[in-house]
């Protein structure tokens, strides 16, 4: 990985920067169905509160002050699992270097054989309520069997896991305990560049460290969270901030000299797997709403803008745009709409090929990113007034986002399909790769989400499924008959990586 910040394709998807369904959510009641009414459930900090001066007579008391607040209520994550060890997508992936656990070697990639009952990594987490929720990153917490959760007073728990997030990287976990510490969320869209911001976390095992820098920038996309397979739609619009995080960090807190929960440390750029001046946190607006949807839900409730579009703040993708199209658009503030999703929400609402978005609400859209970050915290049926550039004249329209399958009300576990609740996609096998195993029956799991019921059996990307209860499957038709309407342990007869039979169960979802 350099240090160069990678940008995105051409004809990135805003239709898909709400992303797909979230996963992984354990015994989760059933919400009503459209009702908002408890969705504010993790408390905001006070509306009227104003960012401190940066009058240095003051500032170190502002410190102390945010750091008390902040220390007792981040809180290490120790990661157990029973899979092997996960293969590296490269040598310095950024969140390879970030959540970078104890137990690996001196060089990228390699991994020390790790001690018996230790745990495969180690991150941060950040109370958000008195009766046990903390906020932490997907990352932290993918593929874990076991988490224990340890106060700043060395008070160990076992944290059960309510949802994760790898569209967002954001995770929702519970302990048993009441009277816990907690941070307010502050509203990350009153941060400001150059604002004074405190790091609090566990790096490199070093529990309750604090580091102060300042906000370096805001709605950065750093082509990051689509390295994971199981961030089917990334959402990129992070802080970027120079208060030194590292290795450990990841999942901590990012608090103004207020003690307001801002952001949810998540990433670094570095080519040595350390601070070298650049941190990335997902905004505090963001991880507040999809740690509500969690808890209300069960799952992220997601609202799509359904519009194909070219960032025209990245000259690299308008130039090549302009190449392959033989257009002639001019890189300059906004997004250019190149196609709409059929019963889009923005279809409806009259936008069309060619428009230039300017505003959404009163935000001004300089570029992708920001229109990702003011969308993502947006919900299917939510409206947003629109403002663009049509043969240069400007006109305003109100769009109603809808989800994926172009609705507008919200979505329970028990709506989900039977992949959705798996967690996998499933597609046939020919008859040649049939042969080769010495089966006559199989389908092979593609887009295995992290933390779904497939992956916590250790099913993996590529593995092939050849029964389902005992009966044999060749599609996923035959999957979702099998376990349409199921309830129960689901047993599962796989070829792991080596190709070796197993077998393995889940309690139905």
């Amino acid at each position: 990985m350099n240090n160069t910040i990678k940008k995105f394709l051409p004809f990135a998807m805003v239709g898909v920067i709400s992303g797909a369904t979230t996963f992984g959510a354990i015994h989760f009641a059933e919400a009503s169905r459209n009702s908002t009414s408890d969705l504010n459930y993790f408390k905001p900090a006070n509306e009227n509160a104003q960012f401190a001066g940066l009058n240095t007579a003051v500032v170190g008391e502002d410190f102390v002050k945010a750091a008390k607040s902040a220390i007792p209520a981040v809180v290490t994550i120790k990661r157990y699992s029973d899979a092997a060890p996960r293969q590296q997508m490269n040598d310095q992936d950024l969140f390879d270097w970030f959540f970078k656990d104890q137990m690996r070697g001196s060089q990228p990639g390699q991994r020390a054989q790790k001690p018996k009952n230790a745990p495969d990594g180690m991150g941060s987490g950040v109370i958000i309520s008195p009766d046990g929720y903390i906020v932490t990153n997907n990352h932290v917490v993918e593929g874990a069997s076991r988490l224990e959760i340890v106060l700043s007073n060395k008070k160990t728990f076992v944290a059960k896991m309510i949802g994760t997030d790898p569209n967002s990287d954001i995770a929702l976990l519970k302990i048993e305990e009441k009277g816990l510490p907690f941070l307010n969320f502050g509203n990350s869209d009153n941060v400001e560049i150059g604002q004074w911001v405190l790091a609090v976390g566990n790096p490199m095992g070093l529990n309750s460290t604090v580091t102060a820098g300042i906000i370096s920038a805001k709605a950065r996309n750093i082509n990051l969270l689509g390295r994971n397979a199981a961030a089917k739609n990334p959402l990129e619009s992070f802080l970027q901030t120079d208060a030194a995080i590292n290795p450990g960090n990841s999942g901590g807190a990012l608090v103004d000299t207020n003690g307001n929960l801002i952001g949810i440390n998540s990433a670094i750029s570095s080519n040595t797997g350390y601070y070298e001046g650049y941190g990335f946190a997902v905004p505090a607006n963001l991880a507040r709403k999809i740690v509500e949807d969690m808890k209300k839900f069960g799952m992220v409730q997601r609202g799509y803008l359904g519009i194909q579009l070219v960032d025209l703040s990245n000259e690299e993708e308008v130039a090549n745009y302009n190449s392959i199209k033989k257009a002639n658009l001019k890189a300059g503030k906004g997004v250019y709409i190149t196609g709409l999703s059929d019963n889009s929400g923005s279809k409806d609402a009259g936008l069309k090929t060619g428009d230039i978005i300017t505003k959404v609400d009163n935000s001004v859209i300089s570029g992708q990113s920001v229109l990702m970050g003011i969308i993502g915290e947006k919900r299917q049926g939510d409206k947003v007034q629109v403002t663009y550039l049509r043969n240069g004249v400007e006109n305003t329209t109100l769009v109603t986002l809808k989800d994926q399958n172009g609705n507008t009300s919200f979505r329970s576990l028990a709506d989900l399909t039977i992949p959705e609740k798996l967690g996998a996609d499933f597609a046939p096998i020919n008859q040649k790769v049939k042969v080769y195993y010495g089966i006559e029956n199989g389908v092979i799991a593609k887009n295995v989400i992290a933390n779904g019921e497939l992956a916590k059996i250790n099913v993996s990307e590529g593995n092939i499924i050849f029964e389902v209860n005992n009966k044999p499957v060749n599609s996923q038709k035959d999957i979702e008959n099998i376990l349409k309407g199921y309830k129960g342990t689901v047993s599962v007869k796989y070829l792991d990586d080596n190709g070796r039979i197993t077998s393995r169960g889940f309690s139905m979802p």
